[in-house]
């Protein structure tokens, strides 16, 4: 029995901890399938008439989509920029590539409030309206340095060795770059990209203060719960859950089959 204790209390204190972090979803999802109006028990469900609600609310699917795509366009472009700015301050190194790498990641220690707050300043100043534009620009700036640290932390020695027998080869640098850096460095871009889409998706702060009429989910989602809890936003709760689910899914998975490989 003394050998098992660490082993039974370390269980319990797991459950305890997995427990607290599930339990509001587990609460979210299954109430989102209630049958009546009231969010609160008893369960009456399960139904599917507020995923129905919501899926035929031109408001919000209008919200979806503004969501989507401002989170893959984003997304991409901040893995381009984060990709280009990885490749050439580890393959060249310029004078001072150590302050340049500081200022790239530095975005990542700000607040986001900063950070939307100063985006509204400077459109503001050059007369560009809030929409769905300013919030991308807004999410490739949180997003970049993620890209770059990630991207950067991979260009090791193994590459460098094929870049340069590209080259050797006769390979012009833009040909080293799409057929030799990026190709090998796939599940990087890979993961760059879906976490951007994950954290794009579910950004509050800054796409309520760069949009105005072309409104994200998340924005949608603050405005329904103004008027308080109720099934429906449970819904669009338990599907934004549902997405950034299947996101990090697929990172795990292309993390997961890099290591095997």
């Amino acid at each position: 029995m003394a050998h098992r204790l660490p082993r039974v209390v370390g269980a319990l204190y797991a459950a305890l901890i997995y427990g607290f972090i599930f339990l509001p979803v587990v609460v979210l999802v299954l109430f989102s399938l209630q049958a009546t109006t009231l969010p609160v028990p008893p369960f009456t469900g399960p139904s599917l008439r507020w995923y129905d609600a919501v899926l035929s609310d031109r408001r919000l699917t209008a919200a979806l989509g503004n969501s989507l795509l401002v989170a893959l366009l984003s997304s991409a472009l901040a893995v381009v920029l984060g990709f280009l700015a990885a490749w050439g301050l580890a393959r060249f190194r310029p004078p001072g590539s150590g302050l340049w790498r500081a200022l790239l990641t530095l975005p990542l220690m700000v607040s986001y409030l900063i950070i939307g707050m100063g985006l509204l300043i400077l459109l503001n100043q050059l007369g560009a309206p809030r929409s769905r534009v300013s919030a991308g620009i807004g999410h490739v700036v949180i997003n970049l340095p993620l890209c770059f640290a990630i991207l950067y932390s991979q260009m090791g020695e193994q590459q460098a060795r094929a870049e340069q027998a590209a080259r050797d080869l006769g390979a012009a640098e833009w040909q080293v770059l799409l057929l030799i850096t990026a190709p090998m460095l796939w599940p990087a871009l890979f993961a760059s990209f879906f976490l951007s889409v994950t954290f794009s998706w579910d950004e509050f702060i800054i796409a309520f203060l760069l949009t105005r009429f072309d409104t994200t989910l998340p924005v949608e989602i603050w405005n329904l719960l103004r008027a308080g809890l109720n099934p429906r936003t449970n819904a669009v709760g338990a599907l934004v859950f549902l997405v950034s689910a299947v996101l990090v899914a697929s990172i795990e998975l292309v993390v997961l089959r890099r290591r095997r490989s």
